[in-house]
């Protein structure tokens, strides 16, 4: 069965941090203060990051 994970068009994200506010596996972090990074390991693709970034630049893949 698929899974789905958090991925971030980095060349969009603003680095507000909404995401990390909401993520519940701590999954994703800001390094550098540039743009969201989500740690695949730790995602477990509930979507709540992708719901709450207000530049939509996040978003859910399929992985294998």
């Amino acid at each position: 069965m698929a899974k789905r994970k958090a991925k971030v068009s980095t060349s969009e994200c603003v680095a507000c941090g909404c995401c990390i506010k909401v993520c519940p596996r701590d999954a994703i972090a800001i390094p550098k203060g540039i743009f969201a990074k989500v740690n695949e390991a730790l995602c477990v693709g509930c979507g709540k990051c992708v719901k709450e970034c207000p530049a939509s630049v996040i978003s859910l893949e399929e992985t294998a």
